[in-house]
């Protein structure tokens, strides 16, 4: 028995969740529900996991913290792991990232999403409760960009989850610990690095929420996360997390900023067999904006509730829209390769795979180079001068 065969067999199970324990059997969360399967592990087998996959360079941070934040491909999935202390010995918090690269369509998420990050600059929330999905759909808000439009896209995260391929937006990945020392110095170094859109993982502490809304002032897009039960919440939140006497402020800056705040919850769907999101969409009205400003977050539901013209969906009117959708995707029939990055990203010292080179428009081709088309697909041939009548003489 080794961490791989255990995520394998949580796989599996179709499992989004493993907990390991010194002393107890695995117990993995299959659609909502903890079940608990297997013999118990021994304590000393968990200690030997924790120190092969944590690395002896990391260890002494481990010993220091008692925790410990990873990302690792195991077995062909992609795992969120969380090491931590506990009274019997060392244990394992570990999610299984969905075995493709996310998008609005796969996610079974409702397309009007998309315009969201069609702006040029904002703020906007995912919020839910752990283990709703908040980290897939912002990596399908973030992939959405990187199919649509040319711009530079720069991900904080802790660890990272998703790993992006570039296709038109060229992407930069920072690992919170290992590629930069926490969230706050990731932010000051990015608004240095011109940037089009920044992800942030997580809003956890108050200078956090700080710089992320001072980003999103200064003509950036700016996606984030926020743990709440509904978006009134999440916004109400990100204000109480500050001192009193700057709450005014803090209010007044949210507003301005502010796009769009997304709130989901995992709902399964028994004919489909799986999980699918149920989403609360807040729009940023004149009078959501208001509401902002004077504090009044009570009444920012009932302006959800009648801002169907805006854009908004309240949770029942999401779930309606739910029962009537006729198309889904389910993962298991049309299994497809993931579209990301090698599992092991390459550090700084490691050679970097060459990215395509997108051409650019009044650029002559290289005539030594073959035109780059896609089966199937069609040819896109560059106009010149005089082409035309070229092609007519020819034909003659």
């Amino acid at each position: 028995m080794n961490l791989e065969s255990l995520i394998a067999t949580a796989r599996q199970q179709d499992a989004s969740d493993l907990h390991l324990e010194g002393g107890l059997p695995p117990a993995m969360r299959i659609r909502g529900e903890l079940r608990m399967v297997g013999e118990p592990i021994p304590a000393q087998s968990l200690f030997n996991f924790a120190r092969e996959i944590i690395g002896d360079a990391q260890w002494p941070h481990f010993l220091e913290r008692r925790s410990a934040d990873l990302s690792r491909t195991l077995q062909g999935v992609r795992c969120r792991i969380n090491v931590l202390q506990t009274s019997r010995g060392i244990g394992f918090a570990i999610r299984l990232l969905a075995p493709f690269q996310a998008t609005v369509e796969k996610l079974n998420l409702h397309p009007d999403l998309k315009k969201l990050v069609t702006h040029p600059h904002g703020l906007i929330l995912v919020s839910g409760p752990t283990g709703s999905g908040k980290s897939s759909t912002l990596a399908a808000l973030i992939q959405e960009i990187n199919l649509t439009d040319t711009r530079h896209i720069v991900t904080i995260e802790s660890p990272i989850e998703y790993t992006f391929r570039p296709r038109r937006a060229y992407i930069r990945q920072r690992e919170v610990g290992r590629d930069t020392p926490g969230f706050e110095q990731a932010l000051l170094d990015a608004l240095r690095e011109d940037p089009d859109v920044l992800m942030v993982g997580e809003m956890r502490d108050p200078e956090t929420m700080r710089l992320t809304l001072n980003a999103s002032e200064t003509g950036h897009l700016v996606l984030s996360t926020v743990h709440s039960s509904n978006c009134a919440e999440a916004l109400q939140r990100v204000a109480s997390a500050f001192p009193a006497e700057i709450q005014s402020g803090v209010c007044a800056q949210l507003a301005d900023c502010l796009l769009a705040v997304i709130s989901q919850r995992l709902l399964y769907r028994p004919e489909l067999k799986i999980r699918v999101p149920e989403c609360e969409v807040l729009m940023a009205s004149h009078a959501v904006k208001n509401f902002i400003r004077n504090r009044d977050f009570f009444k920012i539901s009932s302006a959800l509730e009648t801002g169907a013209d805006h854009g908004m969906w309240s949770f029942q009117r999401y779930r309606a829209w739910l029962e009537s959708r006729k198309k889904w995707h389910i993962p298991d029939e049309h299994p497809e390769p993931p579209d990301t990055e090698p599992s092991d990203i390459p550090l700084a010292t490691d050679a970097l795979p060459p990215m395509p080179i997108t051409p650019v428009a009044g650029r002559k081709p290289d005539p030594t180079q073959p035109p780059a088309t896609k089966p199937g697909g069609r040819i896109e041939i560059e106009p010149i001068e005089g082409g035309f009548e070229k092609i007519l003489k020819k034909l003659e």
